[in-house]
């Protein structure tokens, strides 16, 4: 995919925050691309994260491995047009405690944590845009926690369709059925009840 790096920031950047041509023209240098196959990590257990990206195409899980048992638990997904980092990690320079993987052939455009501070120290409007990126992730541990403790596995799913809409067409049925916390046949059983309401 071709595609103009400033021309992508500002259709991002302008509507989550508020940042103008001339506040993305001093990061324009600071921003990478990165580009990953199908089944490489922007992100491993253990390893602190640097990276604040943005998914340009391809879709990513964020998952945890217990290290006793090796049983995979998928907590996230990432697809275009959203941030993708571990954001504790990120923000506080610690060991991530799960993984994100590239679940197609992806890219990303992505900015270091160093510089991403120098901008917030430099310039008020990035301060803003940290604000608001704080308050992002804020809403959404918070929705995945609410989620998992006030819905119904059918809500749940239906959930994710809503922000990750070819989510289904594009990844393997047991990473959905691994992130609502069930079994491949119960996900089955929850398809046919949406299709058979939306028939009828």
């Amino acid at each position: 995919m071709n595609i103009e790096p400033s021309k992508f920031l500002h259709a991002i950047l302008a509507p989550f925050s508020g940042l103008t041509e001339e506040d993305l023209s001093v990061s324009l240098p600071l921003w990478r691309k990165r580009h990953l196959r199908k089944g490489d990590f922007y992100n491993m257990q253990n390893i602190v994260c640097q990276d604040l990206g943005i998914v340009i195409k391809g879709i990513f899980r964020v998952y945890y491995c217990n290290p006793s048992t090796h049983e995979e638990k998928n907590m996230f997904f990432f697809s275009e047009e959203q941030f993708i980092v571990s954001f504790r990690s990120f923000l506080y320079q610690c060991p991530c405690v799960y993984y994100i993987e590239a679940l197609e052939d992806a890219e990303v455009l992505y900015l270091s944590y160093q510089d991403l501070q120098n901008l917030y120290q430099n310039h008020k409007s990035w301060e803003r845009f940290g604000r608001r990126l704080a308050e992002h992730f804020f809403h959404q541990a918070q929705g995945r926690t609410e989620d998992l403790l006030l819905f119904n596995n059918e809500k749940r799913y239906l959930n994710l369709i809503n922000e990750h809409p070819t989510i289904v067409e594009r990844i393997a049925a047991y990473h959905i059925a691994s992130y609502l916390g069930i079994k491949n046949q119960s996900l089955s059983r929850i398809k046919k009840r949406i299709q058979d309401a939306v028939k009828s």
